[in-house]
């Protein structure tokens, strides 16, 4: 279902923007998510989301974000994809995210954006001209198997596509790399899996690869994550291993964690891809990443 609201406010401050892509500014145009991935962690009941099947659509976040934006004296980044993926299918609808991006190219800010769809190929003009002072995009590729990710990601577009959209955001000077997160233990623990992510990431030409080797398991997303894992034949044993070896924890890393961590980290190197977030200052501030040759290659 989907509702339409009329927020409050719709930019907040980050105090700490190093955290996260050096974000200053973080906005939410929607709430909910039509992905509906069944790891997803904004289920938990910390979000005071009640159903999240349903979507909320703030109508008048446009409005709103050009009165914050016209009293900003500080220009700074915006980030957005947080909370909910600002390219979900219902953006071709209501817009709010093309139209928040001419607000921000018209105001002289930067961007950040997190996102899991190939829709943000519709918005290449203007983020093209937001570029040339410095537009980010990170896009979420957990795995690069379209059917495994028809398995945990349903909603969402194929990584095949994702990546597609990476090559053409490299192109036209989008500073473009990968979220790798979560990764599902017992699910993503192989080095054939980590090598396919980096492959196509090298392909596709995207800058870095940040990672995290495990997912958040809170009351009600772990409920729900097992209840679709059970779903599947091939993963029906798994929820009473994560139950085993997790119990109630608020995380599960993967099982193989330090292995899989320095075999990514050892790699990536070599080829020249950056393993953390790089903020605009960063970026100005780091104009090569160095190679490096050492390290083991394989995991056991």
């Amino acid at each position: 279902m989907i509702k339409e609201i009329e927020a409050k406010s719709i930019l907040s401050y980050c105090k700490h923007p190093s955290q996260w892509f050096g974000v200053n500014y973080n906005m939410n145009l929607y709430r909910g998510c039509q992905h509906q991935c069944i790891y997803c962690d904004s289920r938990s009941a910390c979000y005071q989301i009640e159903n999240f099947k349903d979507i909320i659509v703030k109508t008048n976040a446009v409005k709103l974000l050009d009165e914050a934006l016209r009293r900003k004296r500080k220009i700074g980044t915006i980030g957005t994809g947080a909370m909910s993926d600002p390219y979900m299918p219902v953006e071709l609808e209501y817009e709010l995210m093309k139209q928040s991006l001419e607000l921000i190219d018209k105001y002289r800010f930067r961007v950040h954006i997190a996102t899991k769809s190939n829709n943000i190929l519709r918005d290449i003009l203007i983020l093209e001209k937001i570029a040339k002072r410095y537009a980010s995009v990170s896009v979420t590729i957990t795995t690069v198997d379209d059917e495994l990710a028809r398995i945990i990601e349903p909603g969402a577009p194929l990584p095949s596509e994702r990546l597609q959209a990476i090559g053409i955001l490299a192109e036209i000077g989008v500073h473009v790399g990968i979220l790798m997160m979560p990764q599902l233990p017992f699910i993503m623990e192989t080095k054939e899996h980590l090598d396919a992510i980096i492959d196509a990431a090298v392909k596709c030409k995207a800058r870095y690869i940040y990672s995290s080797f495990g997912v958040t398991l809170r009351d009600q997303q772990r409920d729900y994550y097992y209840e679709q894992l059970d779903k599947v034949e091939q993963f029906k044993h798994l929820s009473t291993k994560y139950k085993e070896r997790f119990k109630d924890y608020y995380s599960a890393g993967c099982v193989n964690y330090k292995k899989m961590k320095g075999y990514f980290n050892t790699r990536c190197r070599e080829l020249g891809i950056s393993t953390e977030q790089i903020s605009y200052e960063k970026y100005y501030g780091n104009a090569q990443l160095n190679l490096f040759q050492d390290g083991d290659r394989f995991l056991t």
